[in-house]
């Protein structure tokens, strides 16, 4: 590629007003998730994927992903509700006997903060996930967490210590604009409120750490607000109030449990709310460098 034309390709992407990454959590926990990931990839507008790597069907989601390699893949974290790479020997009192994690975050969070024995077992669990997902051979497109556990202030020192046996482009900052998410839908008005105060915290906390790590990300993420309620009606209105800048919109879908949200990505209405509004589908790797690393200018909301 010309000088030139790398030139006006960077000029192309600025004058883009919205762009929207479009993101399936939990790739690799099951059968019913891999297979509703690359039919939402295939027929409708899901851009990436976050990889589950100590889950029974992460090498079937990997293998697809290497299929389908439009597909961006990243690192889905799991720290609590769900299995460990490490054993209980090499990692006590962090993992159960189960080779698993607490299903409770709250209280997981709780020992994470409050127990500074576990921060080694901590590290070395993170190491042997990212380590586990250089196995897949996929490229490695961001990283965020189960039940977004990558931002509890422990997990996210670890992740941005410069010693870190690890490499991070991009970075989920879980903030979910309160003052959009109460104009596109009703109820549940308790969980909505207390999660969009807990993490516009959390991300305020967050936001320089990245600046400092490098750390690119999104002006704001949608999903938090709306966890497992993505349907057609509240994406469509979504795209429609869609924010200027980058965003992303995380969701579960599946052939079973969280069918709604399969039925909503390749639903012919999403597809034409795109094309109407002008938006750009994306993954982060294509977020430009300029405008991702901070908006210290765009101070949060509720």
């Amino acid at each position: 590629m010309s000088h030139t034309t790398a030139t006006i390709g960077r000029s192309q992407a600025r004058s883009i007003s919205r762009r929207l990454i479009v993101n399936a959590d939990d790739f690799g926990r099951s059968d019913a998730i891999n297979q509703a990931v690359i039919r939402a990839h295939c027929e409708g507008i899901l851009t990436s994927a976050s990889l589950m790597v100590n889950e029974p069907a992460c090498a079937e989601a990997a293998r697809l992903a290497r299929a389908h390699p439009r597909l961006a893949v990243g690192l889905h974290l799991t720290l609590v509700s769900g299995r460990a790479a490490l054993t209980p020997q090499q990692a006590p009192g962090l993992i159960n006997p189960a080779q698993g994690f607490a299903h409770d975050a709250i209280r997981a969070g709780l020992r994470y903060f409050f127990k500074p024995s576990l921060r080694e077992a901590l590290q070395q669990e993170i190491a042997a996930q990212f380590a586990r997902f250089r196995e897949t051979g996929l490229v490695l497109d961001h990283v965020n967490g189960h039940l977004n556990m990558h931002l509890h202030p422990t997990v996210l020192r670890l992740l941005c210590a410069p010693a870190g046996a690890w490499t991070i482009p991009t970075f989920r900052l879980t903030r979910d604009p309160f003052w959009i998410n109460a104009r596109l839908a009703r109820g549940h008005w308790i969980y909505r409120l207390s999660h969009a105060v807990i993490f516009s915290l959390l991300c305020a906390w967050a936001r320089p750490r990245l600046r400092r790590a490098r750390m690119r990300h999104t002006r704001a993420v949608f999903g938090l607000l709306q966890n497992g309620r993505v349907d057609t009606d509240y994406l469509s209105r979504l795209l429609g109030r869609l924010p200027e800048g980058d965003s992303e919109l995380y969701c579960h879908p599946s052939l079973t449990d969280f069918r709604h949200e399969l039925d909503a990505l390749v639903s012919a209405q999403a597809r034409e709310a795109v094309r109407r509004c002008g938006i750009q589908l994306v993954r982060y790797q294509d977020l430009d460098h300029g405008e991702t690393a901070d908006h210290s200018a765009d101070r949060s909301r509720l």
